[in-house]
């Protein structure tokens, strides 16, 4: 058997939700306006990564984007990197989050730390030009950086709007993350202004912040002001407050029109594995990237409701303003999804009705594991569709949404990045749900898997590309001056080609697996093998809560030999005996293959995660090779620094392999 065979199809949307979807409104306005007619998501796929201009201008045109001066052309120039987007035009980001029916919705915020809120775009606007007014006062314009230490509340969307209404820069650091995690991002891009809470509640913890402030705050030379959002009970002394910040101020807010290309935010990767890169985007790609993710893929309309947990840490966030841009609003959540149980994120969806609920993998196991039976226990008459990202989500898991809300609801699982701040795979309306696979590439990412001799191969993995230009690639990283950095992330392997850094699988029918990180792919007997394999096989297992996989090569010759070590997260209490471990075994032999077997396989405790919930496959590795924990990973970014902290006492205490598979 394949470990990677095409998978059947579970599910598709009756033809009305998909004659309905504003997908297919858009293949409706390109036939009339371009005179094209494309069949389906495939044609309009194969046409939105062959004729570039002709697609990215449909979207720029199908959303009515404006800008104060025409542009000269759409792609000026083809390469990666470099690639010269809309030049001569000017527009600015937020100006189209802003604009519209200003009594519409923009936000329903729930909060473990103050009572819920709602504001709607009028006082969103006046927020932001008062904010702005704010700014202007503290000396900051056109190019400047500010930043964030907020949770995701309104007033962080507020005070990102007015930043990048003046053409400066904005950047954000989710108060969660220890001071020297937030000095590691924040000081990259010297930032004149810091905006903070002094505390937060976290479930039933009161979480004080006060003492991590001023550790930035002293660390962080180019700070000239320091602005407290109030967010009970912790005060920041001698911080300037937030609701005295440009008080008198106007209500209403000017925009700063900017080139295509100016940077609009940086965002920080996790930096669980080295320093964090500091990923900058700009006005224009973010503007088309998400006009098209949300409004084509997500499916989102004016009135509609996005409800989408994450933190300020997670590349989500810089997705959540820009629901605005297509009239629809946001339900913002602060606190822990799992307090005071499983069921907190399924009942306040309940109450606040959404057409686009998004979920991490890990919070669907979880609900699944705890018996939440949502088809029974909560009603969601609007929901169109169920986003999965984040992390992998197991067959299991696709099979469990499909159960509870049938065909009349999309499951979208899609994969993605900070890099390009969207999805590269993913579902839309018009595709099918595959039992366990992604739907396919999304629209203008001309995403394939490349063997060694960068050449495109199906069925079986390689690294995961993208072979022609998107807005919304990064105009470079802060700091990195002459391109390096970011010349060694993603074009050294395959020059002029994205190397994303996945391992991936395509299928002929359009349908992909994303099987782990490249940098984590086991190489074993000159075999590449992926990682996700082995977690789709050891999830279908009753006892077994979640795993995690490294194989630690040998020296010389023997580089490909090496050992196999699978390490499992028993669940309900089940021990790890010897019986138990050949039942693994056994299951990974039949299901996979032999190559699959491990030569060892371990209990633990948990498996560690970063705080987007993806495995720490190689700071494990690390410790394992014998690299100490300071050097692999930043604790500050574990979500569970303990998970992490006991694979480096099992790494010191293990002088010398275990040969016996079944050694507990």
């Amino acid at each position: 058997m394949s470990a990677y065979p095409v998978a059947p199809v579970l599910y598709e949307l009756p033809a009305d939700l998909q004659s309905e979807s504003v997908l297919q409104s858009f293949i409706d306005w390109i036939a009339e306006h371009r005179g094209i007619r494309l069949d389906g998501y495939r044609d309009l796929y194969d046409w939105s990564i062959t004729d570039l201009d002709g697609f990215w201008e449909s979207v720029w045109q199908f959303y009515g984007v404006h800008s104060s001066t025409p542009y000269t052309a759409v792609l000026a120039e083809e390469r990666m990197p470099g690639a010269v987007w809309f030049p001569g035009a000017r527009l600015n980001y937020a100006e189209h989050v802003l604009r519209g029916d200003g009594t519409r919705c923009a936000f329903v915020a729930y909060s473990q730390t103050r009572p819920p809120q709602e504001w709607t775009v009028d006082d969103l606007r006046a927020e932001v030009g008062r904010v702005r007014t704010g700014l202007v006062e503290a000396g900051v314009g056109l190019g400047d950086r500010v930043a964030a230490y907020l949770p995701n509340i309104p007033e962080t969307i507020a005070i990102e709007l007015a930043v990048v209404s003046l053409g400066a820069v904005w950047a954000t650091c989710a108060p969660e993350f220890g001071a020297s995690s937030a000095i590691d991002r924040l000081s990259i891009i010297e930032p004149k202004v810091l905006f903070a809470v002094g505390g937060y509640r976290y479930g039933r913890k009161s979480i004080d912040r006060t003492a991590e402030v001023a550790e930035i705050t002293a660390a962080i030379g180019s700070l000239e002001r320091v602005v407290e959002v109030a967010y009970p009970t912790y005060v920041l002394p001698d911080a300037i407050r937030y609701d005295d910040f440009g008080d008198g101020g106007a209500d209403d807010v000017a925009f700063e029109h900017v080139p295509f290309d100016h940077p609009l935010f940086v965002i920080f990767t996790s930096g669980t594995t080295g320093k964090p890169k500091a990923i900058t985007h700009c006005h224009g790609g973010i503007l088309l990237e998400h006009l098209k993710n949300h409004g084509l893929s997500w499916g989102l309309r004016e009135g509609d409701r996005l409800m989408w947990y994450s933190t300020t840490a997670w590349m989500v966030w810089n997705t959540l303003p820009s629901v605005l841009l297509v009239g629809a609003s946001v339900v913002l959540y602060d606190g822990d999804p799992t307090f005071p149980d499983t069921r907190e994120l399924w009942r306040v969806a309940e109450e606040t009705n959404p057409d686009v609920l998004g979920m991490s993998p890990a919070y669907i196991r979880g609900s699944r594991a705890a018996g939440v039976d949502p088809r029974t226990e909560f009603s969601f008459p609007r929901l169109r569709q169920l986003c999965a990202v984040g992390s992998p989500l197991p067959r299991d898991g696709y099979r469990w949404v499909h159960e509870q809300f049938g065909d009349r609801v999309l499951l979208n699982v899609g994969s993605g990045g900070t890099d390009v701040c969207s999805g590269i795979v993913q579902g839309a309306p018009l595709l099918p749900v595959y039992d366990g696979q992604i739907s396919g590439s999304a629209l203008g990412v001309a995403a394939a898997a490349f063997d060694e001799n960068g050449e495109a191969v199906l069925d079986s993995p390689g690294e995961l590309v993208i072979r022609r230009p998107m807005p919304s690639m990064p105009v470079g990283f802060w700091g990195d001056d002459d391109g390096s950095r970011m010349h060694e992330a993603y074009f050294s392997s395959y020059p002029g080609i994205w190397r994303h850094g996945d391992w991936a699988v395509f299928h002929a029918d359009g349908s992909c697996q994303i099987t782990g990180r490249s940098d984590a792919t086991l190489n074993r007997g000159g075999v590449r093998l992926g990682t996700s394999e082995f977690y789709r096989v050891i999830d279908a297992a009753p006892d077994a809560e979640d795993a995690l996989v490294v194989f630690l090569e040998g020296e010389g010759e023997d580089a490909e030999t090496g050992r196999l070590l699978l390490f499992v997260q028993m669940a309900g209490g089940a021990s790890l005996d010897d019986e138990r471990r050949a039942s693994f075994a056994r299951m990974l032999r039949s299901e996979l293959s032999p190559r699959h077997v491990p030569d060892e396989i371990h209990a633990v405790p948990a498996i560690p995660l970063n705080r987007t919930g993806k495995k720490l496959e190689v700071p494990v590795k690390r410790l394992l090779q014998g690299r100490p924990l300071a050097e692999v990973a930043q604790l500050g970014a574990v979500a569970d620094a303990g998970a992490l902290e006991w694979f480096a006492e099992f790494a010191r205490t293990r002088s010398a392999p275990v040969l016996d598979a079944s050694t507990p």
